[in-house]
């Protein structure tokens, strides 16, 4: 349902907090609270001019120019939030600041317990197992499908979520990770069913599909497939500033909402940005715009575009739904023959000034965003078309460097007690067969390496090359 008012016989979207906000700014008051740079007066003046007065005169907090609250949700902020909900189709939604990060952490903290079992897939982000660390609990590992010819992980599947609660006693949650970074897609549905057939929660990672409610050529959220909290980075493709994110709490629920957001509480700034929570308010207005919706539309129609003339290119090829599994068409996946990832992302930025999201061991991602032009994309395709045609050489294998931890691990300890034992640096030659003390997982897309309680071997080696210390347990 789109959330709209009728005026002038045209559609208004309702943005709570950024009408809240343009008030604020139409009417200002004397301002004798933080933000101490007061309306950006005292404040570097070359950053002044670079990002403007009026931005500087909208950073302000929530508690003041009835802006309302955040913890708890009062005013404005409790109206964007509930308007999110429905428009993500969930029974309650929370405005996050610091990406979905504080969302998975919230989640671990709020509703598991020390020594409890939490099931994941070892791909997941680093922040889900930070959670674990905060909490005790402790992850049992579902290992995803390997697309060895892409050099990227796959889906889960649903068997293997069974066969890990069949396994396993005292399991928490399941928390799976959907789509993957590269836009593989699992079977949401049957696994949300295989949850609810053994009683144990489905909390589903969704933080790059926040498109996904929004139009019918894109997979379906977890939402509405039976999951009972999801998570959406909108600040990735949904429009939003940088860090801003939403967590979705589904209707019928077994989580308990008020242990996750005491959790919420505790974990986030007391000091929000309005500017972000407004433009988590903008983001959800504009997907349920007409407009919003038309750009979306083209996203997905520049990314089968793309995929198209991909076709036709003799050297590069992009990953395609295929073998069993879906993807989300907008995540472009390519590989070039005879080129690592990293050296065909250095192509792209060097000689055509194109930043790529990432790039791992085979390929480079890139994404077909609801802002991009046609324009974009066809320069995009004109640049593959001269490498496609073009004797480059692999000079990134010289580094003897892995980008995509594609490893399945030794625990020797509990998460928990790792991180917190005693330990020593060493130099990376000097810990293999040592049990690693910290996490070592580099964004992007912030899939772990190594974690506390894992033994190091000589095949995480190739992974570590920009380290020459480690933390081990003493």
């Amino acid at each position: 349902m789109t959330n709209v008012t009728k005026k002038d016989n045209s559609l208004k979207i309702k943005a709570p907090i950024v009408e809240a906000l343009k008030n604020a700014y139409e009417h200002p008051s004397y301002q004798f609270h933080i933000p101490g740079h007061t309306k950006g007066r005292s404040i570097l003046p070359d950053f002044r001019k670079l990002i403007g007065k009026k931005a500087l005169s909208l950073d302000t907090t929530d508690e003041f120019d009835n802006l309302g609250t955040l913890h708890p949700a009062t005013g404005p902020i409790k109206e964007a939030q509930e308007l999110a909900a429905q428009a993500f189709g969930a029974e309650k939604t929370f405005f996050l600041l610091n990406g979905s990060t504080v969302g998975n952490l919230s989640l671990a903290m709020g509703l598991t317990k020390k020594g409890q079992k939490v099931i994941t897939n070892r791909n997941c982000h680093r922040s889900i197992l930070t959670g674990l660390i905060i909490s005790g609990a402790e992850p049992i590992w579902v290992v995803p499908k390997r697309l060895e010819e892409w050099g990227i992980w796959g889906y889960i599947s649903p068997e293997s979520i069974e066969d890990a609660l069949k396994n396993n006693d005292d399991v928490g949650m399941v928390w799976i990770t959907n789509p993957t970074y590269e836009g593989v897609v699992s079977d949401i549905k049957s696994i949300a069913d295989i949850c609810k057939k053994y009683d144990v929660p489905l909390i589903v990672d969704e933080a790059h599909a926040s498109l996904w409610n929004f139009s019918g050529h894109l997979p379906e959220s977890a939402l509405k497939l039976g999951a009972d909290a999801v998570l959406h980075s909108l600040h990735k493709t949904g429009g939003s500033m940088s860090q801003s994110s939403m967590l979705h709490v589904a209707k019928n629920s077994k989580i308990n909402v008020n242990a996750l957001e005491k959790a919420l509480r505790l974990l986030h700034t007391t000091s929000p940005s309005m500017l972000l929570l407004a433009s988590l308010d903008a983001a959800r207005a504009n997907l349920e715009s007409p407009s919003g919706r038309k750009q979306i539309e083209r996203a997905v129609h520049n990314a089968k575009y793309l995929r198209r003339e991909i076709d036709k290119l003799e050297h590069i090829h992009h990953l395609q739904a295929d073998f069993g599994y879906k993807t989300d068409v907008t995540k472009v996946f390519i590989k070039a023959d005879g080129l690592s990832g990293k050296r065909l992302e250095s192509i792209l930025e060097i000689d055509f000034n194109i930043e790529a999201e990432s790039a791992s061991d085979e390929g480079v991602l890139l994404l077909c965003n609801a802002g991009n032009k046609r324009s974009d994309i066809q320069y995009l395709i004109n640049c593959l078309k001269k490498i496609d045609k073009t004797n480059y050489s692999d000079i990134c294998y010289l580094e003897n460097k892995k980008y995509m931890p594609m490893l399945s691990p030794e625990i020797r300890m509990s998460l928990r007690d790792a991180f917190f034992a005693e330990k020593e640096v060493l130099p990376k030659s000097k810990c293999i067969g040592r049990i690693a003390g910290e996490v070592i997982a580099e964004c992007p897309p912030g899939i772990s390496v190594l974690l506390p309680g894992e033994l190091i071997t000589e095949a995480h080696l190739p992974y570590l090359v920009g380290y020459e210390f480690i933390e081990v347990i003493k």
